[in-house]
C-alpha cells in the first residue's frame, strides 16, 4: 500500500515544516498534496497528520511512516545513483573464477592495474579447481572465468586472451631432453606431474594422450607451480605446463622444456562471460588491461584471433 511516493511526501512534510513548502518542494499544488495524504490516511486507516495544531503535525502512525522513508529513501537514491553509473558503464562487479594455476602469474598484476582505472568496480576472485565455474557463470555467481576449455552454452561468450603452447618439462639430464619434440608413447613410461584437476580438464590428456591412446605410468599430484619444477628438475617425473609458466625456471638452469609432438600444442586461454554483459565498458577494459599485462609480462604467447 505505501509506494516510494508517500515516502517522500512524509520526508517532504517533516523537513518543510508547513504543507505549502512541502508542496513546493515536491512541485505539486497544496490542495494535490493534502489530496494525497488523504488518500494514504483512508488506506491506512489511521490519521497521519494531526490537523488541530498549526503547522500541522505528523502523528505517532505519521512518525513511523517518517522513520520508514528516513530509512529507505536513502537507499533508494544510492541504488538510483548506482544504476546511472552501471548504464553509463563506470561501475558493475567483476568475479572472477580460474581453471589455470599458473594464471595467478598474470593475473594479479593485471587486477591491481584494472582496480587503479577503474575503482568503482568490485573485484573478487576465486580458484576454479574444486567446483564447475561455467554453470556458476550462467546462474549470475561469477562474472568471468578464465579457460581453456571453452564449453558450447548458448548464454555464454568467451573472448580470447591470447595463444600459448603447452610443452613437456623434462629434468636437465633426463634422455628426453636430447629429442627435438616428444611423441604421446614417449611418456608411456613416464610419472606424469600435474596440477590436481580433474584428468577431462587436463590439454595434456584431452589434447595429446587420449587421441594416441597412451597412459603414462602413473600420475602424481601437486598444487604449486615451483613443487612441480622442482620434483621435475629432480627426475621424480616430468609436467606439461604452459611455455610461460616455465620461463623463470628455464633461466635457473632446472629444466628442458619440449615440445609436444611435431607441431607442437597450442592452446588459447579465454575469458567467458555472459554474452549480456559482454560489451560492458569496464569488462571490455578489463580485457585490454588483462590482455596488455600478459604480452608485457609472458614470453612466447600469440595474439588470439577469434573466440571458438
Amino acid at each position: 500500500m505505501l509506494e516510494i511516493r508517500h515516502l517522500e511526501t512524509i520526508a517532504a512534510l517533516q523537513e518543510a515544516g508547513s504543507l505549502q513548502e512541502a508542496a513546493e518542494r515536491l512541485h505539486v499544488t497544496q490542495s494535490a498534496l493534502s489530496h494525497q495524504i488523504r488518500d494514504l490516511e483512508v488506506r491506512l486507516k489511521t490519521p497521519l497528520l494531526n490537523r488541530r495544531t498549526r503547522p500541522a503535525r505528523l502523528t505517532t502512525a505519521g512518525l513511523r511512516v517518517l522513520a520508514l522513508a528516513e530509512e529507505v529513501l536513502p537507499r533508494v537514491r544510492a541504488t538510483e545513483r548506482e544504476l546511472q553509473k552501471l548504464a553509463a558503464g563506470r561501475t558493475g562487479r567483476l568475479h572472477l573464477a580460474i581453471e589455470c594455476h599458473s594464471c595467478f602469474q598474470w593475473l594479479m598484476p593485471a587486477l591491481d592495474a584494472f582496480r587503479r582505472d577503474w575503482p568503482e568496480v568490485a573485484l573478487d576472485l576465486s580458484a576454479a579447481f574444486s567446483f564447475a565455474p561455467l554453470p556458476a557463470l550462467v546462474r549470475g555467481d561469477l562474472d568471468v572465468v578464465v579457460t581453456s576449455d571453452p564449453q558450447p552454452l548458448e548464454a555464454i561468450s568467451y573472448l580470447p586472451l591470447f595463444r600459448y603452447e603447452l610443452v613437456l618439462a623434462v629434468a636437465k639430464t633426463s634422455p628426453l631432453a636430447d629429442l627435438s619434440y616428444v611423441e604421446a608413447a614417449h611418456l608411456a613410461d613416464q610419472v606424469l606431474i600435474t596440477y590436481p584437476v580433474d584428468r577431462h580438464r587436463m590439454d595434456i590428456f584431452t589434447a595429446f594422450l587420449d587421441p594416441a591412446d597412451v597412459e603414462p605410468v602413473a600420475v602424481r599430484k601437486a598444487e604449486l607451480t615451483p613443487i612441480i619444477a622442482q620434483l621435475v628438475a629432480s627426475q621424480r617425473g616430468v609436467a606439461a605446463l604452459p611455455n610461460w609458466a616455465l620461463t623463470e625456471y628455464m633461466h635457473q638452469g632446472w629444466l628442458h622444456k619440449c615440445r609436444l609432438g611435431i607441431n607442437g600444442v597450442w592452446r588459447t586461454l579465454y575469458a567467458a562471460v555472459r554474452s549480456e554483459d559482454a560489451d560492458a565498458d569496464y569488462l571490455q577494459a578489463f580485457m585490454q588491461t588483462a590482455r596488455k599485462v600478459c604480452f608485457k609480462t609472458l614470453s612466447g604467447i600469440k595474439v588470439a584471433d577469434s573466440a571458438p
